[in-house]
């Protein structure tokens, strides 16, 4: 037989990537997401030894398929739904309109029974027997219609699995009782240590802070499992980002999200740190929990973090939707307002052009056929510059859709923070390389894995995962 080379026409192209460590560099295949970790000083041997070139290049229609799969097989499973377009709060960064937060409308109890009735009508008909869709009562504010709300969660406890994203400040302890006694998942936001940071950009609309309402809510909820709090990294806490994760690990938060601030409206893109001054606290945090880890042998949980390392050591594994592209906007999960229209994601709600119908005029079977869907569902990094020669595309994905729209007018452009993303990556790689990403993830993350190719030889570490059963998707955001 012929023996194949890599980089050449028959065999499989590899690049090498240096990730910053000192005595690993990366290969990766980009059109596959195929990676694995070389000695740095056995990089030529490996790529002109036969055998190595071979497994990759026999594995590599399994790889495709199984990205093309991650990529264009999912179904909707999730719904983002908005019960109210009013909120109290009045955050600097929020990517929804003001004037909608301040005098919006809201669902009523019946519309709201109503709507939930034709979701489930068509989950049933898209997904597998026995598979409950989620349904995350999102916004603005969805405690400000908190009795339609509670009504829904226990009408339909049996048929949707329940969360609810809120800024928590109208969580009091009946509340609280009702939500954790039924095990919703709940999502809070907190932006910094101290009153002082967290107020800057979290504030009524009367200006009044609101930190120490929220942290008491987090006392509160300390020991339950099945809460997150998003911290949205700005300009205005990026040098406390290592702090926050002290008093996230303080308060037993099980998981959280560091999320970089969304450019999609003005208050954001007035926010949007660095790459180079976001890289350094973000990585900073990591180390911090790491730290922190290794004092208590308690994680906190960096999720949006963690998706990358799943994206690297288990691609199908990952729950976050955000960096693979098309991303998980009107392909995975959907947006509904309190009017009933559709979004292929929240980031969307208030942007013209992409409302893709109407749940109560007959429009969720037709919406993802709509431009507002297929413009989104449509956009692949192979169609934007310059990510279509980028070797970790497939590991970023271009995000963020609406961002990109807003912040350089096309959705075939590229969002925000694109050596941010890469430096993750780099990251990431490096605790592979030195056996650390353990630590990083949700206990009992592999239970569903099993190794596909492993070559461990003294110049080659391990290289590739792929989960054995579904792949379940999230899209947590930040509170309004």
């Amino acid at each position: 037989m012929t023996a194949l080379f890599a980089n050449t026409g028959g065999g499989p192209a590899l690049v090498p990537i240096d990730i910053g460590h000192d005595k690993y560099m990366a290969l990766i295949e980009p059109d596959t997401a195929f990676w694995a970790l070389v000695r740095k000083d056995r990089i030529a041997e490996v790529l002109a030894d036969p055998a190595f070139v071979e497994q990759v290049h026999e594995r590599g229609a399994g790889f495709a398929a199984e990205m093309d799969a991650l990529r264009f097989g999912l179904v909707p499973s999730a719904v983002y739904f908005n019960p109210t377009e009013r909120c109290n709060l009045n955050c600097t960064y929020c990517y929804l309109p003001e004037t909608m937060r301040r005098h919006g409308v809201r669902m009523t109890e019946d519309r709201l029974f109503e709507a939930l009735e034709t979701l489930l009508a068509f989950f049933r008909r898209h997904l597998p027997d026995g598979v409950r869709p989620q349904v995350i009562f999102h916004g603005s504010e969805p405690m400000l219609n908190r009795r339609a709300v509670f009504a829904a969660i226990d009408r339909f406890a049996e048929e949707i699995v329940f969360g609810v994203q809120t800024n928590g400040t109208l969580l009091d302890p009946d509340a609280i009782e009702f939500l954790t006694s039924r095990e919703i998942s709940l999502g809070l936001s907190l932006d910094g240590p101290l009153a002082e940071i967290t107020d800057r950009t979290r504030r009524t609309h009367a200006g009044r802070g609101v930190h120490d309402q929220v942290v008491g809510v987090l006392e509160m909820l300390r020991g339950y499992h099945n809460h997150a709090v998003i911290c949205t990294t700005t300009t205005d806490n990026l040098a406390h980002l290592s702090e926050v994760v002290e008093l996230f690990h303080a308060l037993e938060v099980p998981t959280c999200m560091l999320n970089p601030v969304r450019c999609t409206l003005p208050g954001g893109q007035m926010l949007r740190p660095s790459d180079d001054d976001l890289t350094s606290a973000y990585l900073g945090a990591l180390d911090r929990s790491y730290a922190l880890y290794r004092q208590t042998g308690r994680k906190l949980v960096v999720a949006n973090f963690a998706n990358v390392v799943l994206a690297v050591i288990a691609p199908t594994a990952r729950r976050l939707m955000c960096d693979i592209s098309p991303c998980g906007a009107g392909r995975c999960f959907f947006a509904v307002d309190a009017h009933g229209d559709l979004f292929p994601c929240s980031e969307f709600i208030g942007l013209s052009g992409f409302r893709g119908g109407n749940l109560f005029t007959g429009g969720l079977e037709s919406c993802s056929d709509t431009d507002a869907f297929r413009s989104v569902t449509g956009r692949m990094v192979e169609t934007i510059d310059p990510c279509r020669g980028c070797s970790i595309r497939h590991f970023c994905g271009a995000p963020c859709p609406a961002e990109a729209h807003e912040l350089r007018g096309d959705l075939a452009r590229r969002g925000a923070y694109c050596q941010f993303y890469e430096a993750q990556l780099r990251y990431a790689l490096r605790l592979v390389a030195d056996g650390r990403e353990d630590a990083y993830l949700s206990d009992g993350w592999d239970t569903a894995t099993t190794t596909v190719l492993d070559m461990t030889v003294p110049w080659l570490t391990p290289s590739r995962q792929t989960t054995t059963g579904g792949t379940s998707v999230a899209h947590p955001k930040e509170t309004r």
